[in-house]
């Protein structure tokens, strides 16, 4: 059970500090992610939007309880980096700037993974 909470914390660190960085920007509507928001062919207005939504996502992961929260916030997170993945390649970007998407989605499935497995080990049936 040790191990399993220690993996859990681990990804789960790691994607909430990844995702937190991604939201401040976002947020506070910063120079350079307004500039690749422009790049992307994206409006202005959609930035503070997303920054909010991988806020409170960062924070259902991190507080106890609320099941269907924490996954619906899981499912968020796969939802922003799949379409700002897509979105890099349809405008060409080069294959080095995906990189940064696959350990995103390593992060994801790692803390979802070890989030279950925990609540298995420590008997807990969440009800979704």
């Amino acid at each position: 059970m040790k191990r399993i909470r220690v993996w859990y914390w681990i990804f789960t660190a790691l994607l909430s500090a990844l995702m937190l960085a991604g939201s401040i920007p976002d947020i506070l509507s910063v120079s350079s992610a307004v500039d690749l928001f422009n790049h992307l062919g994206y409006p202005d207005y959609l930035l503070p939007f997303l920054g909010v939504a991988k806020l409170l996502g960062v924070i259902a992961i991190l507080v106890p309880g609320f099941p269907r929260l924490k996954e619906w916030a899981y499912a968020g997170f796969v939802f922003d980096l799949a379409g700002a993945m897509y979105s890099t390649i349809a405008v060409g970007d080069p294959f080095s700037s995906w990189v940064g998407f696959f350990v995103g989605f390593i992060l994801i499935a790692g803390s979802y993974v070890f989030h279950h497995k925990k609540l298995a080990a420590a008997g807990t049936k969440e009800s979704v």
